[in-house]
């Protein structure tokens, strides 16, 4: 204990620094760390970190944390060592982003094509991803707290406030959204959703595409597009009208991995109405057809959905696909997860529990499902009052 009590000296003198007080010193001892090791800086800690969480992580949440890290936290707080690391500085941080954001919306907003093309491809940086940002920090600085070798007695990120970051709720494109949208290009929403009537539409569209009966399987059963594109034949029991969501294929840039559901609740049983069903028949006959004819050049992925070779589908591509036939019908703007929404707004619609909405979709739970979509389903039903008119007619 001397020698190291010597050492915490000596280096103090050296850097010209004050020495700590007494309660610090004693409590570095007590926890067994070395009272004259430099705490590391915030540019080498998160590399230490995310070394001993990798294997624990899901692909998409360790290409987030490490985009955090290398794009907003480094930059700017790199240098400074984890126990010198202040609520101030996070907040400067933060306020940094604010003014990014301010500069590119003022530049969109200008009158001049120079000023606004210097900010073409930028974005802004919103609420929930300086939530999410924060919580990178504050969960890498309670990894070091944790370690008794390191000189560590606070957590500074804790202390910093954010704006709240409201969770976006659907809206429904009614026909006064629609008419206004015609007017004057604008979304009213980050997140819209399709009337019954709309969907039908798309649906009657894509009925000559090869990926009508997986837009058919999102649109009515509210699958994600990663689910769906990698359902697996051996989960899938047309003669017992269900299927089992137990992976999926995610997309990581533009590489994809096949991976389980992120949560217990992603991992569920869908039931399949008899008009879904008789969609995926149709498929299967159909794909059994492309696989005559692909001969030994045919890749057997064992997915429900695939190419013409028994590929596996990209994620990006099914997307494009989905855009590209909601325009060819003049439909109004929805992204390809609004099918998932407009699933779960019609079965609420129609009366279907709240409950039972909430497993077929993989909620983590019941309050979460009637939260974020309470407020739409009485727009769908006032759209069509008999919902199982599209379950029925679809075809």
């Amino acid at each position: 204990m001397r020698i190291q009590l010597g050492d915490l000296v000596q280096k103090t003198l050296r850097r010209k620094e004050p020495l700590p007080r007494v309660e610090e010193v004693k409590r570095r001892l007590g926890t067994g760390a070395d009272p004259a090791r430099d705490a590391p800086t915030v540019d080498e800690w998160p590399a230490e970190w995310i070394a001993a969480k990798k294997t624990e992580l899901a692909p998409g949440t360790l290409r987030s944390y490490q985009a955090h890290i290398a794009n907003y936290l480094v930059p700017p707080l790199g240098g400074i060592r984890l126990d010198r690391l202040r609520p101030s500085h996070i907040q400067a941080m933060f306020d940094a982003i604010a003014e990014h954001n301010d500069h590119i919306d003022q530049a969109r907003a200008s009158s001049g094509e120079r000023v606004r093309s210097a900010v073409r491809g930028l974005r802004t940086v919103g609420p929930a991803t300086q939530h999410r940002i924060r919580a990178t920090l504050r969960s890498a600085l309670n990894a070091a707290l944790r370690r008794p070798d390191l000189p560590l007695s606070l957590n500074p990120a804790v202390h910093v406030h954010l704006p709240n970051a409201p969770r976006t709720r659907p809206l429904v494109w009614t026909p006064e959204r629609v008419a206004q949208w015609k007017k004057t290009g604008r979304v009213p929403c980050q997140v819209m959703v399709w009337t019954p009537e709309q969907t039908r539409a798309f649906l009657r569209r894509a009925r000559g595409h090869r990926l009508h009966a997986l837009f058919h399987l999102i649109a009515l059963k509210g699958l994600r597009r990663g689910e769906a594109v990698g359902l697996p034949w051996t989960e899938t029991r047309l003669g017992e009208g269900t299927i089992d969501i137990r992976t999926q294929i995610v997309q990581l840039g533009w590489e994809t991995i096949t991976t389980a559901p992120k949560s217990l609740a992603g991992q569920r049983t869908v039931t399949l109405d008899e008009g879904t069903a008789k969609v995926l028949r149709a498929w299967r006959r159909r794909q059994a057809a492309e696989r005559l004819k692909a001969g030994v050049g045919w890749q057997d992925s064992g997915l429900v959905f695939t190419d013409e070779q028994g590929r596996a589908l990209h994620p990006a591509w099914v997307t494009d696909q989905f855009h590209r036939i909601a325009s060819w019908e003049g439909l109004p703007s929805i992204g390809l997860h609004g099918l998932r929404h407009g699933a779960a707004s019609m079965m609420l619609a129609a009366g279907v529990d709240v409950k039972v909405v909430s497993v077929e979709l993989g909620h983590a739970s019941a309050h979460f499902t009637q939260d974020t979509y309470q407020h739409v389903y009485p727009d769908v039903a006032r759209a069509a009052a008999a919902t199982a008119a599209l379950l029925d007619h679809a075809e």
